[in-house]
C-alpha cells in the first residue's frame, strides 16, 4: 500500500502528538516541527522532526523541502501550533499580541503558502487546528479569541482561493482538550480555572457539554484523519466543532 505524507506543526506534544501518532498508525510518513525537540523519536517509524520557529516562513519552507526531498510528495499539512492565554483587556500590550498572532496566525499563513504548490500535485489537504473560541467570545480571552476567529476566516478564504488547485482547506474547532498547555493556561490568574482547575473542568463538562464529557486529543486526531481522506473529498471551507455538543450549529 502506498503511503501518504503529512506535516504536523507542533506535532511533538499535546493535540499535535495525538495527530502524529494516529497518522503514523494509518500509513502516513510524518514530519513534525516545533521549538522543542521530539522526545523518544527513535520509538516511532516513519517520523522526522525539525526544530524551529513556525512563526517564520523560512521554517515552513524547510519542513516542506524535507518532505519533498525525503518522500517526493506532500499530501497533508496540519497547522496545529498554537498558544492560549487568558488576559483582561487592561493587561494586553503589543508584546502579548505579537506573540499570540505570530504563533497562532502567522504560522498558518506561512504553512499554507509553503505547502500549496506541492499539495496541488496530490489533491492534498490543509487542516487548521482552531477552537470554538473562533466562533464565540469569552471573558478575559479577547486576544486568543481574535486569533481563532482569524484562523477560521483564513480557512474559509483559502478554501475558495485554493479550490481550483484541488486543495481542500478545513478547520477543526475543539474545546478544552486536556493538554499540558491548557492546564498551564487555566492555572493563571485571569483564567476561569485559576482557583481550581479540576472543579472548573468538571463543572464545564456537566453544564456545557451535551455528552457529559470533554473531547480528547484522539477525537481531534480522528477528525484530521477523516478530513484528509477521500471520504471527505466534498468537504472544504468548513470549521467543524469537536466539542461534545458545547456549541451546536
Amino acid at each position: 500500500m502506498q503511503y501518504s505524507v503529512a506535516i504536523v506543526t507542533g506535532g511533538n506534544k499535546g493535540i499535535g502528538l495525538g495527530i502524529t501518532k494516529l497518522l503514523l498508525k494509518n500509513n502516513y510518513k510524518v514530519i513534525t516541527c516545533g521549538r522543542s525537540s521530539f522526545e523518544d523519536i527513535e520509538n516511532f517509524n516513519g517520523l522526522d522532526h525539525i526544530q524551529g520557529d513556525v512563526s517564520n516562513y523560512e521554517t515552513h519552507s524547510k519542513i516542506v523541502e524535507k518532505a519533498i526531498n525525503s518522500y517526493g510528495k506532500l499530501d497533508l499539512y496540519v497547522n496545529n501550533v498554537g498558544i492560549s492565554k487568558w488576559k483582561p483587556i487592561e493587561e494586553i500590550n503589543n508584546d502579548f499580541l505579537d506573540k499570540l498572532f505570530k504563533t497562532n496566525i502567522y504560522s498558518v499563513f506561512w504553512g499554507c503558502k509553503a505547502s500549496q504548490n506541492y499539495l496541488k500535485e496530490t489533491n492534498g489537504s490543509i487542516i487548521n487546528i482552531s477552537s470554538i473560541a473562533g466562533k464565540r467570545g469569552s471573558k478575559n480571552n479577547s486576544g486568543y479569541v481574535a486569533t481563532k476567529f482569524a484562523m477560521n476566516g483564513i480557512t474559509q478564504s483559502l478554501s475558495k482561493e485554493l479550490g481550483n488547485k484541488n486543495i481542500r482547506v478545513n478547520s477543526i474547532c475543539p474545546v478544552l482538550i486536556r493538554t499540558d498547555g491548557l492546564l498551564k493556561a487555566l492555572s493563571e490568574k485571569s483564567a476561569p480555572g485559576y482557583k481550581n482547575i479540576e472543579s472548573f473542568l468538571e463543572t464545564f463538562k456537566e453544564t456545557q457539554t451535551a455528552l457529559n464529557r470533554l473531547p480528547s486529543e484522539n477525537d481531534v486526531a480522528q477528525m484530521v484523519l477523516f478530513l484528509a481522506s477521500k471520504n471527505a473529498s466534498a468537504i472544504t471551507g468548513q470549521c467543524i466543532n469537536v466539542d461534545c455538543g458545547v456549541f451546536p450549529q
